[in-house]
């Protein structure tokens, strides 16, 4: 390890436990949260609905991981399908480029699946015009009911390094039945990431429109998931690093 990385994992240890500047990501983090902050942001185009920080932290993951297939749940407007696309493009152009060889993308294995019990027409005619839309897959349906968990099961079918995202209806009992059925994909070494486990640490009553609230969310799930998963943990270094994340506790990496 190089003076530069260990310096790194200090700081992000000292970090973790500096309360005060936890206090302050937190506070920013609530107030960010109820300005719709995480609306501003697009990747290549369309809209993402992610932090950046979180963005950052997935581009890091994924180079790691070196994954050929990004299972998500949830596509809204499609950046975040976008994002992963464009990340699996990249790792095969590096590694063309450190193998001295030249790429056909169109050859490709790796692909992105993207799940939506609703896909709007207009988001679905922008994905699939995109640059990125040979990478990508949208099944339409309930990401728990068994026929599309089946169909899900049999396309991540002899890939070798699988990586999870969950990022749709934000209930308990939803989210906890989406890592029953999609985490046994993940792959030793890689990551099944839980987003907005964020809601538990909000103020009860903060989604008076949603069937989610304190109590009921998805990292209250992630909770209930691992009592009887000891397989995966909660990677604690990504949350110490960011800081402003809306993912706390959410990734979760395959241990074995």
């Amino acid at each position: 390890m190089t003076d530069f990385a260990r310096e790194v994992q200090e700081r992000i240890a000292q970090n973790g436990h500096d309360i005060p500047l936890r206090q302050t990501a937190h506070d920013f983090l609530m107030q960010s949260l109820r300005a719709g902050y995480s609306y501003n942001f697009s990747w290549l185009s369309r809209p993402i609905i992610q932090y950046p920080q979180d963005m950052a932290a997935m581009q890091e993951i994924i180079w790691a991981v070196r994954p050929d297939l990004i299972l998500e749940t949830g596509i809204a407007h499609g950046g975040s399908l976008i994002f992963s696309a464009s990340m699996l493009a990249l790792l095969d152009l590096c590694e063309a480029i450190e193998a001295g060889r030249t790429m056909d993308p169109r050859q490709s294995s790796r692909r992105v699946i993207g799940l939506d019990i609703d896909i709007r027409a207009h988001n679905r005619a922008a994905i699939e015009a995109h640059p990125m839309a040979s990478r990508i897959t949208m099944i339409e349906g309930s990401s728990v009911a068994p026929e599309v968990v089946a169909k899900v099961r049999a396309a991540a079918a002899g890939h070798s390094r699988v990586m999870v995202c969950l990022d749709s209806m934000h209930t308990q009992a939803h989210v906890l039945a989406e890592l029953e059925a999609y985490a046994p994909l993940v792959t030793p070494g890689s990551y099944c990431v839980v987003f907005d486990t964020v809601v538990e640490d909000m103020p009860p009553g903060s989604f008076p429109d949603r069937p989610w609230d304190k109590g009921d969310n998805p990292k209250t799930a992630v909770w209930e998931f691992l009592k009887a998963h000891p397989e995966f943990a909660v990677d604690r270094a990504i949350q110490d690093k960011l800081l402003l994340t809306v993912a706390p506790d959410g990734f979760l990496r395959r241990m074995g």
